[in-house]
This record gives C-alpha cells, sequence and structure tokens, in this order.
C-alpha cells in the first residue's frame, strides 16, 4: 500500500524495547508473547526483530546504551512526513528533543522527542512510502497506545495537533478525571489519563499493548518466565482483558485479549 502524507502523519509504525540483556529478553518475550527474533542489519549496535507468525515484524530490541538513564523501557515510532518539520512543530508546542537524528539505511530516519509533560517517543520518517495498509492487529501486534500524563486534556490538544489524532469517547475515572480516548481515521487506537496519585514519581509515559489470544495463560507465562503482573488482568468495557507487567529486566509493558 502507497501511503500519503496525511495517512502517514500520526500512525504508529514500530514498537522498540531497549533493554539490559537482550538474550534475556528475547527469552521472556518469546515464551510470553510467542515471537521468535532475528538480527537486523546495518544499524550502528547490535539489534534484533520479534517476528509475529509467518515471520512479520512485531518491533524491535536493543541493549540500553549507558547514557540513556532510568530502567529499561518500551518505546513507540509514530510516522511523520517531514522529520524537521514535525520536531520543530513539537518545540514550538511545548515539547522537547531528547536525541540527535538518527539515520537508518534503508529503514528511514527518526528522532526521539518528549511531549509537554514528558512522555518520550519516536518520530519517525520511514525511507518507503510502500507500508502494509492499517487493519486490525493481529495476534502479537501492537493493540492500544496508553498515556499516563499529569495533564491528560493538555495532552490530548498537543497530540491532535501534532498527529492529527482525534479524541472519541471518555471515561469518567473518578479523582483521576477522564480517559481519554482517541482515533486515527481507521479507528481507535489508544487512550490518555491522569497519573493516579501513587504514580507521582513516575515520570510521564506511554504503554504499549501487545496482543495475546487468552489473558489467563499470558500471566501464567509471565510469571513463570520471571516477570510480574504489576495490576490486573482486568475486563475493560467492550468485555476485552488486560493487564500491566514488567519483565525481568525491569521493562513495564501491558498485554490484551479480545472479549470471547
Amino acid at each position: 500500500m502507497t501511503v500519503t502524507a496525511s495517512t502517514l502523519l500520526g500512525r504508529p509504525l514500530w514498537y522498540e524495547l531497549m533493554t539490559t540483556d537482550m538474550k534475556g529478553a528475547e527469552s521472556f518475550y518469546g515464551a510470553v508473547i510467542g515471537w521468535t527474533s532475528r538480527a537486523f542489519e546495518g544499524t550502528p549496535q547490535p539489534y534484533s526483530m520479534f517476528d509475529r507468525a509467518e515471520g512479520k515484524p512485531s518491533a524491535g530490541f536493543m541493549t540500553k546504551p549507558e547514557e540513556v538513564p532510568g530502567p529499561p523501557f518500551w518505546s513507540m515510532y509514530v510516522g511523520v512526513p517531514k522529520l524537521e518539520e514535525a520536531a520543530a512543530h513539537i518545540k514550538r508546542l511545548g515539547g522537547n528533543e531528547c536525541s540527535p537524528v538518527i539515520e537508518v539505511p534503508t529503514v528511514g530516519r527518526l528522532q526521539m522527542m518528549t511531549d509537554p509533560q514528558g512522555a518520550a517517543f519516536y518520530i519517525y520518517e520511514p525511507d518507503t512510502s510502500e507500508l502494509p495498509p492499517e487493519a486490525a492487529p493481529e495476534v502479537g501486534e501492537a493493540s492500544w497506545h496508553e498515556l499516563m500524563t499529569t495533564d491528560a486534556p493538555a495532552a490530548m490538544t498537543f497530540y491532535q495537533e501534532v498527529f492529527g489524532w482525534q479524541p472519541s469517547e471518555a471515561m469518567d475515572m473518578g479523582e483521576m478525571g477522564k480517559y481519554q480516548m482517541f482515533n486515527r481515521p481507521h479507528g481507535m487506537i489508544g487512550g490518555m489519563m491522569n497519573k493516579p496519585p501513587e504514580m507521582a514519581q513516575v515520570p510521564s509515559n506511554w504503554q504499549i499493548y501487545f496482543l495475546v489470544p487468552d489473558i489467563n495463560e499470558a500471566v501464567e507465562r509471565i510469571k513463570a518466565n520471571g516477570g510480574k503482573i504489576l495490576n490486573g488482568p482486568m475486563e475493560v468495557p467492550g468485555g476485552d482483558w488486560v493487564l500491566n507487567a514488567m519483565d525481568p529486566q525491569g521493562a513495564a509493558f501491558s498485554l490484551h485479549a479480545r472479549a470471547r
């Protein structure tokens, strides 16, 4: 499928784990999500890909550089037609750049940014205009993007301006305010909310949910392979099930199973 500037803007295109133990991550996510892995050539440091069924890539993983602070983490790459223009727009709206522009041959150009509340993400200008069509996520793919922040209404305005994400349904979360969901043209892709008081010391962050066939089986695999359940499993409106967890190296991630 050939993408245009309007269909590329704001489309989440890639997901990446920065970890302290590539072999450990390979083993853990292989057992929990069912991914296989393979090396990817052409990057300055060792880089590998997580593949779902039929060898389709779902995400990448690499060793976290020493100069990158904090624990291991997952991040998302969001498509933009022109990297420099997107970076300038983000900075005008109060965001910041966290890395120089990185060029990966045959892949594209990318840069890590933060929103005004401090949540990190990458902007990504791909080398090719031929990308798979947007569709409902398959098992093993990212299925939801969730922002925990200090000011959800301001964050929604920011991402609407930068990526064209449109606010849709909202759920009342009591003292924490609303859980604001947002859409791309093909459908709903995520939500955002204010952090609860117990997360006051945790920086604003994006959580990536990956689709699995069965949430209860995933719980057992997480525990059996050295991970930790942080929250859930819990049923969400519509009957789907979700959980938040931490891998053995300390990276937070989330899983999602469709209603049966």
